[in-house]
């Protein structure tokens, strides 16, 4: 008799049946592993980076707030371009009244507003096309772009956003031209979302951004 057949007449253990006479008792089914081994998902990481967009397409909108590379608030736009006015209007003054020692006062007066009408705008429009700044945006950090969002406007887009500054030609109707140009560039700055005013749309889009 195998030493693994229970004794005769004995009883086997509820719950598992009786082997046939002669045949072996068959082993125990095999215990699972008490931590089965689990596949890592795959690495993130790895995966391709987004394709580079089209050449040509324009940059995406910031859109509002103050931090870098949103559109530059209205305090320091006005900061900026009191700097500014502060640095042209010294020049302005020297040669109106150089003008107005040699001429008279009402001719020199009338040649000097035509000589600061034309400096202050080609100032502008030179500074912001070849550096994206003046001196004024470079102490407040900011920056003019084009209509494509990333680079300099061109010399004819900052002549046209620019443009206001010529209004002094014509003497006391271009002054309150100006003014009235400068109020409304206030309030469009306060009121759009992309901080652009009118003379920013007539130049294509162009738009001031914070660098810094």
């Amino acid at each position: 008799m195998s030493s693994n057949e229970p004794p005769a007449g004995s009883t086997p253990p509820p719950g598992e049946p009786t082997p046939p006479p002669g045949e072996p008792t068959p082993p125990p089914p095999p215990e699972m592993p008490a931590n089965p081994v689990t596949v890592p998902p795959p690495d993130q990481s790895m995966a391709p980076p987004p394709p580079p967009p089209p050449a040509g397409a324009a940059a995406p909108m910031p859109g509002p707030g103050a931090g870098v590379g949103q559109p530059g608030n209205l305090l320091d736009r006005f900061l900026a371009k009191l700097i500014d006015y502060i640095i042209v209007g010294i020049v302005v003054g020297i040669i109106q009244f150089i003008f107005q020692a040699a001429v008279g006062y009402w001719a020199g007066l009338f040649i000097g507003g035509v000589v600061g009408a034309v400096l202050f705008t080609g100032y502008f429009a030179y500074m912001e096309s070849n550096r994206g700044q003046t001196i004024g945006k470079q102490v407040m950090k900011l920056k003019v772009v084009g209509p494509d969002g990333h680079s300099n406007p061109t010399m004819n887009d900052a002549l046209k956003r620019n443009i206001y500054n010529a209004f002094g030609i014509v003497p006391c109707l271009g002054g309150i031209a100006q003014l009235i140009s400068v109020i409304l560039i206030a309030v469009n700055i306060n009121s759009d979302p992309q901080g652009q005013h009118w003379f920013d749309k007539f130049a294509g889009g162009t738009r001031v951004l914070k660098i810094g």
